[in-house]
């Protein structure tokens, strides 16, 4: 039997406790009051501007109830603006405020910095591939999600 340290979903586990502490970190020392969640909304609403509640769960991987509850709280710090949508009226359309976009210009720096330290252990190479690994392996596996 393979021991724990060496099955991928302890290790997923365990590589995303990591980010996820490293990225608090960060994020605070840098005096930042953002979750990894709502940096990933923030992120996906910067490059896709005016989509709606729905495409932004899908864009981010989360429920909608979840992704709900995220653009509740970026509506309360002012960094998110809903109107309804144009084409079908219960839909809530996403963009984000001009504080929204100086916040994610301004945060979009310590993430991209961040993210060496999670893998702090790999040289240029091994970083390269295990993102392509990665992105390859979550790729296959929004494809069984949708079966």
């Amino acid at each position: 039997m393979t021991p724990l340290s060496r099955k991928p979903g302890h290790l997923i586990r365990r590589l995303h406790q990591i980010s996820t502490h490293v990225f608090a970190r960060r994020v605070a020392d840098a005096g930042f009051d953002l979750t990894p969640v709502q940096f990933a909304a923030l992120d996906a609403l910067g490059a896709n501007q005016g989509v709606d509640q729905a495409r932004l769960a899908d864009l981010v991987a989360k429920d909608r109830a979840t992704t709900g509850a995220v653009v509740d709280r970026l509506e309360q710090k002012g960094l998110v603006s809903r109107s309804v949508s144009a084409r079908d009226k219960r839909a809530r359309v996403l963009t984000l405020t001009p504080e929204g976009l100086a916040l994610l210009a301004r945060i979009a720096p310590v993430v991209e910095d961040l993210q060496r330290e999670i893998l702090r252990g790999l040289d240029d190479h091994e970083y390269r591939q295990f993102v392509e690994l990665a992105a390859k392996a979550a790729a296959a596996a929004s494809e069984l999600r949708e079966d």
